[in-house]
């Protein structure tokens, strides 16, 4: 047996482990998540209940068009539905972009660091992979300019950035759209859009009728608080959409998932809610950043990106022992930071502490090469 040769050595994706586990191996009764960017006040109350109501139909398969979410996220987003296609996350519309454009002898340009599954997926498809380092923790468009020629199929744009949470800028944003060659797909990934709260962060939407290479994505994992049910959406020209459509499975999102997505859209108050909660974790942890002096990069997301000037591998691991679950900046990139989801107020306050013990009271066993 042999698998594409672009597969030798191409590393899998390494989940944590459970927190039960944790608890467990390092002995402790309560352990607190801040690693994966979740939403630590869950979904809209109404989810559950919409979930419960459909729970005696799982002997029928999903409808494979979505019909129903189709339809919320149409009328929510002034599109029209033959613009949207849903996928187990936006990183499955990631996949379907990747298998539908790139094959051997193209290339797709993205930055770096960024999200691993631009890359991940474009490697799979056979073709080359164009980084463009970030300039000040934000994409560097004029060099993701440079880096496009008639072999590049698509540029990625992850905005707000992970793991960085730095955003582009409408006028910046415009000015690349204006460039790119009208051959090369732009995508725009805004799976934290729902937290922005920057003035001049570009409302993408409205461009697609300007411009018709540009798909949007979307999730319903992050400020919706449905990553346990995968849903997420590309919108773009109805023409772009349907080159996407046939490599796409024909139920990829379970009716919960579904049901779940549409209902949560409904409720926008509980998400102005949790983005006013977010805003409020956000200042009491760049306020600790502020006194302990650790540099970061201003976000516009749910999670903050900051330097340690010392080995983030160690100070998870150190973490973890106190209880908490972050996220080595390592894997994304930054070998001497952690990136932090913001959590309930509570939680945040019990991370100060830890954090200060760890980085001010307890030697670490190595420092960063």
């Amino acid at each position: 047996m042999q698998p594409k040769a672009q597969l030798l050595g191409l590393p899998s994706y390494e989940p944590g482990k459970p927190i039960e586990e944790v608890k467990k191996e390092l002995g402790l009764t309560k352990i607190i998540k801040l690693a994966s960017n979740e939403n630590p006040f869950g979904s809209s109350p109404k989810v559950t209940e919409a979930i419960k109501d459909a729970a005696s139909q799982t002997a029928i398969y999903p409808d494979g068009y979505a019909r129903t979410l189709r339809q919320a996220v149409a009328k929510t987003y002034h599109v029209k539905e033959d613009q949207l296609i849903f996928g187990n996350g936006s990183d499955e519309v990631i996949q379907f972009l990747c298998r539908t454009f790139l094959e051997k002898g193209t290339n797709t340009v993205t930055a770096h660091p960024t999200f691993s599954q631009y890359k991940l997926n474009a490697t799979i498809e056979g073709a080359s992979i164009r980084e463009v380092p970030l300039k000040d923790g934000v994409h560097d468009l004029d060099a993701m300019l440079e880096a496009i020629d008639e072999n590049t199929k698509i540029v990625w744009v992850c905005n707000p950035n992970n793991p960085t949470g730095t955003y582009v800028n409408k006028e910046a944003f415009e000015k690349f759209l204006n460039q790119v060659p009208p051959h090369v797909i732009v995508v725009s990934d805004e799976a934290y859009y729902e937290y922005v709260t920057a003035d001049d962060y570009p409302e993408t939407i409205p461009m697609l009728e300007r411009y018709k290479q540009l798909i949007i994505l979307r999730t319903f994992s992050k400020a919706y608080g449905l990553a346990a049910l995968r849903v997420g959406f590309g919108v773009a020209n109805k023409e772009l959409i349907s080159y996407l459509q046939p490599v796409r499975p024909p139920f990829n999102n379970v009716s919960f998932g579904q049901i779940a997505a549409a209902t949560a859209l409904s409720d926008q108050g509980f998400i102005k809610e949790c983005v006013e909660k977010n805003n409020a974790g956000m200042k009491q942890l760049e306020l600790f950043c502020d006194r302990h002096r650790l540099t970061y990069y201003p976000s516009e997301t749910n999670f903050l990106l900051i330097e340690l000037g010392r080995s983030g591998d160690e100070v998870f691991k150190a973490l973890l022992k106190e209880g908490f679950i972050v996220r080595s900046g390592n894997p994304l990139g930054f070998s001497t930071a952690i990136r932090i989801t913001i959590g309930k107020k509570e939680d945040n306050e019990a991370l100060f502490q830890a954090l200060e013990r760890v980085l001010f009271q307890t030697p670490l066993t190595t420092q960063p090469s």
